[in-house]
């Protein structure tokens, strides 16, 4: 018999998750799995008695996929992780392929196969999607709960124009793969993922090429870098939005600017991040044909 944990928060989706957690359960049953939902409990490690179970299923999040995998790699373990969509963006869940409906990405993962994704790592803190800092990038963390659950993604407009108010430069001192150049900088994205809050901004990026994609806005004039950022969501190229793919990078500055990860508090400067290929296992549906 396989054995897997289904870890939920009873507030995902607006209830919907909860609603469905015998159904989710009689899914993997079917699939010959013996499996024990969990609420999620923030302030214990959920992999605490699970060490050794073929399979962890997180309804949530980024940010609840983050909490999951950081709970993993602290006890050393590499179980393969099923994610069923419960957030605001799901970025990572959309990235792997899972349906934004629960019940169809719980069959998804049930009849699934094991694949390996790339995983971002920095100065000890992992992150499945994003790590980011500057303008409208801890604007997640600032959006209230109830706020996201009502409107959604426009929760994240709103609380990111509020931050036009607090905008300015980080000098930065950088190390791209070996090649150093300094930049002062309104936005600094680094995407293991492919979208951000559901927007595509990272448009080579793959969690499956042992690359980041790393975003770079430079600070001109406000207008100039508003214009340059605008061109650069409508498919332009402005030369003041640098664009890397690389394996490691690092990051020092005289101010110790707040960052994020995956919509959480993220690690402080200096800063040391790197992909790791393949080091995540999770449950993707079958290819068909």
């Amino acid at each position: 018999m396989k054995t897997a944990v289904f870890l939920y928060n009873p507030g995902s989706g607006k209830g919907k998750i909860a609603r469905n957690v015998g159904c989710i359960s009689t899914i993997f049953q079917a699939y010959g799995y013996e499996i024990t939902p969990q609420p999620i409990d923030f302030t214990v490690n959920p992999f605490d008695g699970n060490e050794t179970i073929g399979l962890m299923v997180v309804a949530g999040g980024d940010g609840t996929v983050n909490y999951v995998v950081n709970a993993m790699k602290r006890k050393g373990l590499d179980i393969p992780l099923g994610v069923i969509p419960a957030g605001t963006a799901n970025d990572f869940a959309r990235a792997i392929g899972m349906s934004c409906e629960p019940l169809e990405a719980a069959r998804q993962i049930a009849s699934g196969a094991v694949d390996r994704v790339d995983v971002g790592r920095v100065n000890g803190l992992y992150f499945v999607n994003i790590f980011s800092f500057g303008i409208f990038t801890t604007t997640s963390q600032h959006t209230p709960d109830k706020r996201k659950h009502r409107i959604g993604k426009l929760a994240y407009i709103i609380e990111g124009i509020k931050e036009f108010r607090s905008m300015h430069a980080v000098p930065l001192e950088i190390v791209a793969d070996g090649e150093r150049f300094d930049l002062r900088s309104l936005m600094v994205l680094i995407f293991n993922g492919e979208t951000a809050g559901g927007f595509h901004l990272a448009r080579r990026s793959s969690i499956r090429d042992g690359l980041f994609d790393c975003l770079l806005l430079e600070k001109k004039n406000f207008f100039r870098s508003t214009l340059a950022m605008c061109r650069y969501l409508a498919g332009g190229s402005p030369k003041i939005v640098r664009h890397l793919q690389v394996r490691t990078i690092d990051i020092r500055s005289s101010v110790n600017e707040p960052t994020d990860v995956d919509g959480q508090k993220g690690a402080e400067f200096p800063l040391h991040i790197e992909c790791l290929a393949g080091g995540l296992r999770v449950m993707c549906a079958r290819q068909q044909g």
